[in-house]
């Protein structure tokens, strides 16, 4: 191995070695803040693998040095030479060399000439980028520390013993898997608990909310609000559905809100994965080391959602010391996209077969430009249909129905409302109505 190459492995070595040391350092101090005994059995879990990695890594760097060899011996023409100069050295000034000695001279005032003559021809174009580069600021990366959130741990000191007991049934598996795939930083723990906490402070929210309304009247005539009058029984028989309704609604939202965002990081990765696999086609027909070229997807930054997992993948096979092809077969069991884990368990069985892997991502990226097509024609069909919908709705429908309220007000039939009650109830059923059309639009839209 040449010294430029021990010197590279060196500095990964290094580099390697300091990010497990920041990454103890803060697994240490998220075991100090936390108050649940499993998340600290898996914290110290963790931290036991890391200490092993780091303990391989200073073995690896030791062994690394104990190779580098700094000081190499000249070699036997170089050494002659030096011996020779040094032997010019010594001749009085104006004494007659000898022949052997005059080449050697005239040997080195050419090599001195030729090295002053090049450093004399720089031109004005190569000073100017020259001075350009010793001008350019350097760029500090700075490095932020996410702390943990107080709202959490809040809940985790109220309904920790609760959510450790409810984590432990197979009711919340498919919440486990859906916390992991959806990047929520979350145990499934602390996310019940938080789910548990919040449904407590919306009902206290909700009990709030009943009192106010038992005691207030609201309507649509002026003033809208005013003092209730009658029977506090049957206006708490109408409106006690509020206490139950709205903690059942938070406790759904909860729920479902992690399978939402996986779906939502699902869709973004399919969107971005047939250009990066056509990415990675090129960069498989270069020969480049497969753990490489998920590196070079990472650095150009092209594909936020899929960097998280390529990210994840470059971590197993780092620091955790996977090999390559179980790593990708645990990124693709714990991916929220069904496309990028065919991707992934696809890419394992080509390197376990000898396969050539350009060719599998040539096939590949074929069918996930035909899926992509496919897929904004749909969009496209189904933005017609809701674009005639719409026109019905919005523009027709209340025309006619404004009429209608004039009619039945003038002929005293039905609702009797003023011209500027009926006016603002139709102005805010058209905004209703464009909110939700443009809600539904902005989450079928396929982006990229």
């Amino acid at each position: 191995m040449s010294e430029e190459e021990t010197l590279k492995e060196f500095r990964i070595s290094v580099a390697k070695e300091m990010k497990l040391v920041r990454e103890i350092i803060s697994m240490e101090r998220n075991m100090g803040q936390t108050s649940s005994s499993e998340e600290k059995q898996m914290i110290a879990s963790h931290l036991s693998s890391l200490k092993a990695s780091l303990k391989r890594t200073t073995e690896d760097v030791s062994s690394i040095i104990e190779d580098m060899n700094l000081v190499q011996p000249l070699s036997p023409k170089i050494k002659e030479q030096v011996i020779k100069m040094e032997t010019m050295k010594d001749i009085p000034k104006g004494e007659i060399l000898d022949d052997e000695a005059k080449k050697e001279k005239l040997f080195f005032d050419e090599k001195k000439k030729k090295h002053s003559s090049v450093d004399v021809m720089i031109s004005d174009l190569e000073r100017r980028t020259l001075k350009r580069l010793k001008q350019r600021e350097i760029v500090k990366k700075q490095v932020f520390e996410k702390k943990p959130s107080s709202y959490v741990a809040t809940a985790n000191r109220f309904f920790g013993e609760y959510a450790n007991s409810f984590s432990k049934k197979n009711f919340f598996m498919t919440l486990k898997r859906d916390l992991i795939r959806a990047h929520l930083e979350f145990t499934l723990s602390s996310y019940i608990s938080l789910m548990m906490f919040s449904v407590f402070l919306v009902f206290i929210a909700a009990l709030v909310l009943l009192i106010l309304l038992l005691s207030l009247k609201i309507g649509l005539s002026w003033p809208i609000i005013g003092t209730a009058t009658g029977s506090i029984f049957s206006r708490f028989i109408q409106l006690f559905w509020i206490v139950i309704v709205a903690p059942m609604l938070a406790l759904v939202i909860f729920y479902a809100y992690p399978s939402l965002e996986k779906k939502y990081i699902e869709n973004k990765i399919d969107q971005e994965l047939p250009f990066a696999t056509i990415h990675m086609s090129a960069i498989a027909g270069s020969l480049v080391e497969p753990s490489k070229m998920f590196n070079i997807i990472i650095s150009t930054g092209d594909y936020p959602f899929l960097e998280k997992e390529l990210i994840k993948l470059i971590n197993e096979v780092n620091i955790y010391g996977y090999d390559l092809v179980t790593a990708l077969k645990n990124i693709g069991f714990n991916n929220p996209s069904k496309k990028l884990a065919e991707l992934l368990n696809g890419i394992a069985i080509t390197i376990n077969s000898g396969g050539s892997l350009q060719d599998f991502f040539d096939k590949r990226a074929q069918s996930l430009l035909f899926d992509y097509r496919i897929e904004r024609e749909k969009y496209t069909k189904t933005a017609e249909t809701f674009m005639d919908i719409y026109i019905s709705l919005v523009i027709a429908a209340p025309m006619i129905l404004m009429l209608l309220l004039i009619m039945m007000r003038v002929s005293g039939l039905g609702i009797s409302l003023s011209t500027s009650m009926l006016t603002l109830v139709m102005v805010l059923g058209v905004v209703m109505i464009n909110i939700i059309f443009l809600t539904f639009l902005q989450l079928k839209q396929p982006t990229g």
